[in-house]
Protein backbone atom coordinates (compact mmCIF):
# COMPACT_ATOMS: atom_id res chain seq x y z
CA UNK A 1 0.00 0.00 0.00
CA UNK A 2 3.39 2.30 0.52
CA UNK A 3 4.35 1.75 -2.84
CA UNK A 4 2.90 4.52 -4.81
CA UNK A 5 3.96 6.76 -2.17
CA UNK A 6 7.47 5.49 -2.48
CA UNK A 7 7.14 5.89 -6.25
CA UNK A 8 5.92 9.55 -5.77
CA UNK A 9 9.18 10.32 -3.72
CA UNK A 10 11.22 8.28 -6.00
CA UNK A 11 10.25 10.38 -8.98
CA UNK A 12 10.54 13.30 -6.49
CA UNK A 13 14.21 12.82 -5.92
CA UNK A 14 14.85 12.04 -9.53
CA UNK A 15 13.30 15.61 -10.82
CA UNK A 16 15.13 17.12 -8.09
CA UNK A 17 18.30 15.66 -9.61
CA UNK A 18 17.45 17.00 -13.10
CA UNK A 19 17.14 20.21 -11.91
CA UNK A 20 19.96 20.51 -10.16
CA UNK A 21 21.93 19.25 -12.59
CA UNK A 22 20.15 21.57 -15.49
CA UNK A 23 21.12 24.54 -12.55
CA UNK A 24 25.12 23.47 -12.70
CA UNK A 25 25.08 23.58 -17.01
CA UNK A 26 23.99 26.63 -16.69
CA UNK A 27 26.45 27.64 -14.29
CA UNK A 28 29.04 25.85 -15.80
CA UNK A 29 28.26 27.44 -19.63
CA UNK A 30 27.54 30.84 -17.95
CA UNK A 31 31.50 31.22 -16.39
CA UNK A 32 32.49 29.65 -19.84
CA UNK A 33 30.76 31.82 -22.04
CA UNK A 34 33.19 35.25 -21.54
CA UNK A 35 36.02 32.96 -22.18
CA UNK A 36 34.47 31.66 -25.38
CA UNK A 37 33.31 35.07 -26.67
CA UNK A 38 36.74 36.20 -26.09
CA UNK A 39 38.05 33.28 -28.19
CA UNK A 40 35.35 33.87 -30.55
CA UNK A 41 36.50 37.44 -31.22
CA UNK A 42 39.81 37.07 -30.68
CA UNK A 43 40.99 33.81 -32.65
CA UNK A 44 38.17 32.52 -34.59
CA UNK A 45 36.75 35.24 -36.19
CA UNK A 46 40.29 36.42 -37.33
CA UNK A 47 41.54 33.00 -38.53
CA UNK A 48 38.49 33.06 -39.93
CA UNK A 49 38.93 36.19 -42.08
CA UNK A 50 42.50 35.51 -42.95
CA UNK A 51 40.72 32.28 -45.18
CA UNK A 52 38.04 34.52 -46.75
CA UNK A 53 41.16 36.56 -47.71
CA UNK A 54 43.72 34.51 -49.10
CA UNK A 55 41.11 33.41 -51.82
CA UNK A 56 39.30 36.75 -52.18
CA UNK A 57 40.21 38.98 -55.27
CA UNK A 58 37.65 41.85 -55.23
CA UNK A 59 40.06 44.18 -56.87
CA UNK A 60 39.12 43.71 -60.14
CA UNK A 61 36.38 42.15 -60.34
CA UNK A 62 34.95 45.18 -57.86
CA UNK A 63 36.29 47.90 -60.40
CA UNK A 64 36.01 46.13 -63.88
CA UNK A 65 32.22 44.46 -63.25
CA UNK A 66 31.74 45.81 -67.44
CA UNK A 67 35.08 44.64 -68.70
CA UNK A 68 34.07 41.12 -66.77
CA UNK A 69 31.31 40.45 -68.37
CA UNK A 70 32.92 41.07 -72.17
CA UNK A 71 35.44 39.00 -71.36
CA UNK A 72 33.71 36.00 -70.24
CA UNK A 73 33.23 34.12 -73.59
CA UNK A 74 36.78 35.51 -74.94
CA UNK A 75 38.64 32.92 -75.79
CA UNK A 76 42.07 34.86 -74.49
CA UNK A 77 44.01 34.15 -77.59
CA UNK A 78 42.79 36.06 -79.77
CA UNK A 79 42.46 39.68 -79.80
CA UNK A 80 39.68 41.17 -77.32
CA UNK A 81 36.72 42.98 -78.66
CA UNK A 82 36.14 46.25 -79.49
CA UNK A 83 33.73 46.38 -76.87
CA UNK A 84 35.81 45.38 -73.94
CA UNK A 85 37.75 48.61 -74.41
CA UNK A 86 35.21 50.71 -74.58
CA UNK A 87 33.88 48.41 -70.69
CA UNK A 88 37.03 49.12 -69.84
CA UNK A 89 36.82 52.62 -70.70
CA UNK A 90 33.56 53.40 -69.10
CA UNK A 91 34.41 51.05 -65.36
CA UNK A 92 37.36 53.44 -64.73
CA UNK A 93 35.46 56.50 -65.34
CA UNK A 94 32.61 55.17 -62.80
CA UNK A 95 35.66 54.32 -59.95
CA UNK A 96 35.00 57.39 -57.46
CA UNK A 97 38.24 58.03 -56.46
CA UNK A 98 42.06 57.35 -57.24
CA UNK A 99 42.44 54.63 -54.21
CA UNK A 100 39.92 51.86 -56.27
CA UNK A 101 42.79 52.63 -59.09
CA UNK A 102 45.69 52.04 -57.06
CA UNK A 103 44.10 48.91 -55.92
CA UNK A 104 43.38 47.92 -59.48
CA UNK A 105 46.94 48.75 -60.70
CA UNK A 106 48.75 47.03 -58.21
CA UNK A 107 46.63 43.29 -57.96
CA UNK A 108 47.23 43.70 -62.00
CA UNK A 109 50.81 44.82 -62.13
CA UNK A 110 51.53 41.63 -59.55
CA UNK A 111 50.18 39.28 -62.37
CA UNK A 112 52.04 40.90 -65.09
CA UNK A 113 54.80 43.73 -65.09
CA UNK A 114 53.47 47.48 -66.73
CA UNK A 115 49.84 46.60 -65.10
CA UNK A 116 50.31 49.63 -62.67
CA UNK A 117 51.59 52.47 -65.25
CA UNK A 118 49.14 51.22 -67.82
CA UNK A 119 45.96 51.00 -65.53
CA UNK A 120 46.57 54.45 -63.70
CA UNK A 121 47.51 56.23 -67.09
CA UNK A 122 44.29 55.52 -68.81
CA UNK A 123 42.70 55.87 -65.69
CA UNK A 124 44.01 59.50 -65.70
CA UNK A 125 42.98 59.96 -69.14
CA UNK A 126 39.59 58.92 -69.28
CA UNK A 127 38.62 60.85 -65.97
CA UNK A 128 40.05 64.05 -67.93
CA UNK A 129 36.39 65.35 -70.08
CA UNK A 130 39.09 67.91 -72.48
CA UNK A 131 41.29 65.14 -73.14
CA UNK A 132 38.31 62.31 -73.35
CA UNK A 133 35.25 62.94 -74.86
CA UNK A 134 32.16 61.68 -74.35
CA UNK A 135 29.77 59.61 -76.82
CA UNK A 136 32.75 57.26 -78.21
CA UNK A 137 31.19 54.27 -79.76
CA UNK A 138 33.26 50.70 -79.48
CA UNK A 139 35.34 51.11 -82.12
CA UNK A 140 36.24 54.76 -81.25
CA UNK A 141 37.11 54.22 -77.97
CA UNK A 142 39.76 51.16 -78.87
CA UNK A 143 41.29 53.40 -81.20
CA UNK A 144 41.84 56.35 -78.85
CA UNK A 145 43.23 53.45 -76.23
CA UNK A 146 45.54 52.19 -78.23
CA UNK A 147 46.81 55.99 -79.29
CA UNK A 148 47.35 56.52 -75.84
CA UNK A 149 49.11 53.39 -74.77
CA UNK A 150 49.99 50.70 -77.27
CA UNK A 151 50.18 47.94 -74.44
CA UNK A 152 46.38 47.94 -74.95
CA UNK A 153 47.28 45.96 -78.09
CA UNK A 154 49.35 43.47 -75.91
CA UNK A 155 47.16 40.07 -74.79
CA UNK A 156 48.56 39.52 -71.64
CA UNK A 157 47.47 42.33 -70.09
CA UNK A 158 43.51 41.21 -71.33
CA UNK A 159 44.45 37.64 -70.13
CA UNK A 160 45.57 39.09 -66.36
CA UNK A 161 42.01 41.15 -66.22
CA UNK A 162 40.05 37.99 -67.64
CA UNK A 163 41.33 35.76 -64.79
CA UNK A 164 41.08 37.80 -61.84
CA UNK A 165 37.98 38.86 -62.95
CA UNK A 166 36.16 36.49 -60.60
CA UNK A 167 35.99 37.50 -56.85
CA UNK A 168 37.39 34.37 -55.70
CA UNK A 169 40.91 33.26 -56.89
CA UNK A 170 43.15 30.28 -55.61
CA UNK A 171 46.22 32.37 -56.81
CA UNK A 172 47.19 33.23 -53.60
CA UNK A 173 47.27 29.96 -52.63
CA UNK A 174 48.87 28.29 -55.86
CA UNK A 175 51.75 31.04 -55.63
CA UNK A 176 52.60 30.49 -51.62
CA UNK A 177 53.25 26.85 -53.06
CA UNK A 178 54.65 28.14 -56.04
CA UNK A 179 52.15 27.02 -58.58
CA UNK A 180 49.98 29.44 -60.81
CA UNK A 181 47.34 29.00 -63.35
CA UNK A 182 47.74 29.89 -67.00
CA UNK A 183 46.61 31.88 -69.23
CA UNK A 184 44.04 28.83 -70.01
CA UNK A 185 42.96 28.51 -66.42
CA UNK A 186 45.49 24.93 -65.85
CA UNK A 187 47.12 25.15 -63.02
CA UNK A 188 51.05 24.86 -63.33
CA UNK A 189 54.55 25.43 -61.67
CA UNK A 190 56.01 28.50 -61.44
CA UNK A 191 58.92 28.92 -63.76
CA UNK A 192 62.54 28.04 -61.78
CA UNK A 193 63.05 31.14 -61.40
CA UNK A 194 60.82 32.38 -59.52
CA UNK A 195 59.92 29.75 -57.33
CA UNK A 196 60.57 31.33 -53.67
CA UNK A 197 57.83 30.42 -51.49
CA UNK A 198 58.91 26.09 -51.67
CA UNK A 199 62.83 27.36 -50.71
CA UNK A 200 61.57 29.77 -47.79
CA UNK A 201 58.98 27.13 -46.29
CA UNK A 202 61.83 24.94 -46.53
CA UNK A 203 64.26 27.20 -44.90
CA UNK A 204 61.53 27.88 -42.25
CA UNK A 205 61.35 24.35 -41.41
CA UNK A 206 65.33 23.76 -41.16
CA UNK A 207 65.53 26.42 -39.21
CA UNK A 208 62.88 25.14 -36.58
CA UNK A 209 63.99 21.83 -36.24
CA UNK A 210 67.76 23.10 -35.50
CA UNK A 211 66.21 25.07 -32.86
CA UNK A 212 64.03 22.63 -31.44
CA UNK A 213 66.81 20.06 -31.33
CA UNK A 214 69.48 22.41 -29.71
CA UNK A 215 66.46 23.06 -26.93
CA UNK A 216 65.77 19.69 -26.29
CA UNK A 217 69.97 18.51 -25.95
CA UNK A 218 70.32 21.67 -23.81
CA UNK A 219 66.68 21.31 -21.41
CA UNK A 220 66.93 17.77 -20.96
CA UNK A 221 69.79 17.34 -18.56
CA UNK A 222 68.48 20.40 -16.89
CA UNK A 223 64.35 19.65 -16.26
CA UNK A 224 66.27 16.35 -15.04
CA UNK A 225 68.61 18.31 -12.67
CA UNK A 226 65.65 20.50 -11.29
CA UNK A 227 63.58 17.30 -10.77
CA UNK A 228 66.08 16.19 -8.32
CA UNK A 229 66.35 18.94 -6.57
CA UNK A 230 63.84 19.31 -3.62
CA UNK A 231 60.93 21.61 -4.45
CA UNK A 232 62.57 24.89 -2.73
CA UNK A 233 65.67 24.54 -4.85
CA UNK A 234 64.02 23.63 -7.65
CA UNK A 235 61.53 26.62 -7.33
CA UNK A 236 64.08 28.99 -7.00
CA UNK A 237 66.29 27.83 -9.91
CA UNK A 238 63.22 27.90 -11.79
CA UNK A 239 62.78 31.90 -11.81
CA UNK A 240 66.17 31.89 -13.42
CA UNK A 241 64.54 29.61 -15.90
CA UNK A 242 61.58 32.33 -16.52
CA UNK A 243 63.58 35.11 -16.60
CA UNK A 244 63.47 35.00 -20.39
CA UNK A 245 59.79 35.09 -20.10
CA UNK A 246 60.19 38.60 -18.22
CA UNK A 247 61.84 40.54 -20.49
CA UNK A 248 61.41 42.35 -23.89
CA UNK A 249 61.79 40.37 -26.91
CA UNK A 250 63.63 43.39 -28.28
CA UNK A 251 65.73 44.04 -25.16
CA UNK A 252 66.88 40.29 -25.75
CA UNK A 253 67.62 40.51 -29.19
CA UNK A 254 69.37 44.21 -28.54
CA UNK A 255 71.69 42.20 -26.06
CA UNK A 256 72.70 39.46 -28.12
CA UNK A 257 73.59 41.82 -31.09
CA UNK A 258 76.13 43.47 -28.55
CA UNK A 259 77.35 39.97 -27.12
CA UNK A 260 77.73 38.57 -31.00
CA UNK A 261 78.74 41.66 -32.91
CA UNK A 262 83.11 41.33 -34.21
CA UNK A 263 84.21 43.85 -30.64
CA UNK A 264 81.26 41.54 -28.45
CA UNK A 265 81.92 40.23 -25.03
CA UNK A 266 82.19 36.79 -26.71
CA UNK A 267 84.57 36.97 -29.52
CA UNK A 268 86.42 39.12 -26.61
CA UNK A 269 86.50 35.91 -24.11
CA UNK A 270 87.32 33.75 -27.16
CA UNK A 271 90.41 35.33 -28.52
CA UNK A 272 91.54 36.11 -24.98
CA UNK A 273 91.63 32.56 -23.98
CA UNK A 274 93.19 31.68 -27.73
CA UNK A 275 90.46 29.59 -29.10
CA UNK A 276 89.82 31.61 -32.10
CA UNK A 277 92.83 33.54 -33.76
CA UNK A 278 90.36 35.87 -35.41
CA UNK A 279 87.11 37.19 -34.00
CA UNK A 280 84.00 34.84 -35.39
CA UNK A 281 81.30 36.40 -37.79
CA UNK A 282 78.01 35.13 -35.27
CA UNK A 283 75.87 38.29 -36.60
CA UNK A 284 73.76 38.71 -39.28
CA UNK A 285 74.07 34.38 -40.52
CA UNK A 286 72.22 31.50 -39.21
CA UNK A 287 74.49 31.45 -36.00
CA UNK A 288 73.23 34.42 -34.47
CA UNK A 289 69.95 33.61 -35.19
CA UNK A 290 69.87 30.16 -33.76
CA UNK A 291 71.68 30.73 -30.76
CA UNK A 292 69.04 33.46 -29.92
CA UNK A 293 66.26 31.93 -30.87
CA UNK A 294 67.07 28.74 -28.64
CA UNK A 295 67.96 31.12 -25.62
CA UNK A 296 64.43 32.97 -25.86
CA UNK A 297 62.36 29.38 -26.55
CA UNK A 298 64.27 27.02 -24.32
CA UNK A 299 61.98 27.51 -21.25
CA UNK A 300 59.19 26.35 -23.48
CA UNK A 301 60.95 23.07 -23.53
CA UNK A 302 62.41 22.88 -19.82
CA UNK A 303 58.82 23.33 -18.61
CA UNK A 304 56.76 20.16 -20.57
CA UNK A 305 59.90 18.05 -19.61
CA UNK A 306 60.21 18.97 -15.87
CA UNK A 307 56.46 18.54 -15.25
CA UNK A 308 56.69 14.78 -16.58
CA UNK A 309 59.88 13.70 -14.68
CA UNK A 310 58.78 15.26 -11.71
CA UNK A 311 55.77 12.66 -11.78
CA UNK A 312 58.53 9.65 -13.03
CA UNK A 313 59.00 7.92 -9.00
CA UNK A 314 63.07 7.64 -8.83
CA UNK A 315 62.79 4.07 -7.87
CA UNK A 316 62.26 2.73 -11.11
CA UNK A 317 65.49 3.74 -12.01
CA UNK A 318 67.22 2.46 -8.80
CA UNK A 319 65.45 -1.05 -9.56
CA UNK A 320 67.03 -1.40 -12.80
CA UNK A 321 70.06 -0.69 -11.30
CA UNK A 322 69.49 -2.88 -8.87
CA UNK A 323 68.48 -5.97 -11.18
CA UNK A 324 71.99 -5.32 -13.00
CA UNK A 325 71.07 -2.56 -15.74
CA UNK A 326 74.75 -0.47 -16.23
CA UNK A 327 73.55 3.18 -14.71
CA UNK A 328 73.50 4.45 -18.53
CA UNK A 329 71.51 1.51 -20.33
CA UNK A 330 69.03 1.49 -17.06
CA UNK A 331 68.91 5.76 -17.60
CA UNK A 332 67.65 4.96 -21.68
CA UNK A 333 65.34 2.35 -21.58
CA UNK A 334 64.13 2.86 -18.49
CA UNK A 335 63.61 6.65 -17.73
CA UNK A 336 64.03 8.39 -20.60
CA UNK A 337 61.03 6.33 -22.42
CA UNK A 338 58.96 7.77 -19.70
CA UNK A 339 59.52 11.19 -20.59
CA UNK A 340 58.09 10.69 -24.06
CA UNK A 341 54.99 13.08 -23.27
CA UNK A 342 57.18 15.59 -22.20
CA UNK A 343 59.37 15.84 -25.05
CA UNK A 344 56.79 15.54 -27.27
CA UNK A 345 54.74 18.72 -25.88
CA UNK A 346 57.83 20.78 -25.61
CA UNK A 347 59.36 19.63 -28.70
CA UNK A 348 55.81 20.49 -30.40
CA UNK A 349 55.63 23.90 -28.41
CA UNK A 350 59.11 25.09 -29.33
CA UNK A 351 58.77 23.86 -32.91
CA UNK A 352 55.03 25.57 -33.74
CA UNK A 353 56.36 28.80 -32.16
CA UNK A 354 59.66 28.82 -34.13
CA UNK A 355 57.54 28.40 -37.72
CA UNK A 356 55.88 31.85 -36.28
CA UNK A 357 59.47 33.76 -35.64
CA UNK A 358 59.60 37.29 -37.23
CA UNK A 359 61.67 39.57 -35.15
CA UNK A 360 64.55 37.54 -33.95
CA UNK A 361 65.89 36.35 -37.64
CA UNK A 362 65.14 39.63 -38.96
CA UNK A 363 67.42 41.80 -36.72
CA UNK A 364 70.14 38.69 -36.24
CA UNK A 365 69.74 36.94 -39.52
CA UNK A 366 70.85 37.85 -43.28
CA UNK A 367 68.78 37.71 -46.21
CA UNK A 368 68.85 34.11 -46.95
CA UNK A 369 67.93 33.42 -42.78
CA UNK A 370 64.68 35.30 -42.95
CA UNK A 371 61.57 33.09 -42.25
CA UNK A 372 58.30 32.72 -43.38
CA UNK A 373 56.89 35.02 -41.26
CA UNK A 374 59.17 38.11 -42.74
CA UNK A 375 57.44 37.70 -46.45
CA UNK A 376 53.96 38.11 -44.74
CA UNK A 377 55.12 41.53 -43.20
CA UNK A 378 56.98 42.01 -46.23
CA UNK A 379 53.52 41.33 -47.99
CA UNK A 380 51.29 42.88 -45.44
CA UNK A 381 53.27 46.48 -44.97
CA UNK A 382 55.14 47.20 -47.69
CA UNK A 383 53.68 45.58 -51.37
CA UNK A 384 50.25 46.27 -49.62
CA UNK A 385 48.97 42.73 -51.05
CA UNK A 386 47.02 41.65 -48.24
CA UNK A 387 45.75 38.08 -50.66
CA UNK A 388 49.29 36.95 -50.54
CA UNK A 389 50.24 37.56 -46.92
CA UNK A 390 46.71 35.46 -45.83
CA UNK A 391 47.67 32.95 -47.98
CA UNK A 392 51.03 32.75 -46.55
CA UNK A 393 49.79 32.52 -43.22
CA UNK A 394 47.12 30.12 -44.24
CA UNK A 395 50.16 27.86 -45.68
CA UNK A 396 51.55 28.62 -42.20
CA UNK A 397 48.32 28.06 -40.16
CA UNK A 398 48.14 24.73 -42.54
CA UNK A 399 51.36 23.39 -41.50
CA UNK A 400 51.11 24.41 -37.71
CA UNK A 401 47.67 22.42 -37.93
CA UNK A 402 49.07 19.42 -39.73
CA UNK A 403 51.90 19.45 -36.55
CA UNK A 404 49.36 19.38 -34.07
CA UNK A 405 47.52 16.32 -35.74
CA UNK A 406 50.60 13.69 -36.19
CA UNK A 407 50.93 14.73 -32.37
CA UNK A 408 48.27 13.59 -31.51
CA UNK A 409 48.28 10.96 -33.37
CA UNK A 410 51.38 9.67 -31.82
CA UNK A 411 50.46 10.45 -28.48
CA UNK A 412 47.50 8.17 -28.99
CA UNK A 413 49.28 5.31 -30.42
CA UNK A 414 51.85 5.47 -27.52
CA UNK A 415 48.72 5.42 -25.10
CA UNK A 416 46.93 2.42 -27.00
CA UNK A 417 50.25 0.52 -26.58
CA UNK A 418 50.97 1.55 -23.13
Amino acid sequence: MNAPAFDTGAEAVRRSLQRVQRQRRVVAIALTLPLLIFLLATLLVPIGALLVRAIENPEVAGTLPRTSNELADWDRHTPPPAAAFAAVAADLQALEDGSMAGALARRLNSEVSGGRSLIMGTFRAVRDADAWPSGLDAGATRERMLALDDRWDELKYWQAIAKNSSRWTPDYLLASVDLRRSAEGDVIRMPPDQRVFGRILLRTFEISVVVTLWCLLLAYPLAWWLSTLSARKANLLMILVLVPFWTSVLVRVAAWIVLLQREGLINKSLLSLSIVSEPLTLLFNRTGVIIAMVHILLPFMILPLYSVMKSVPPTYLRAAISLGSPPLAAFFRVYVPQTYPGIGAGGLLVFILCLGYYVTPALLGGADDQMISYYIAQYTNVNINWGMACALGAVLLAATLLLYGVYRRLAKAELSLG
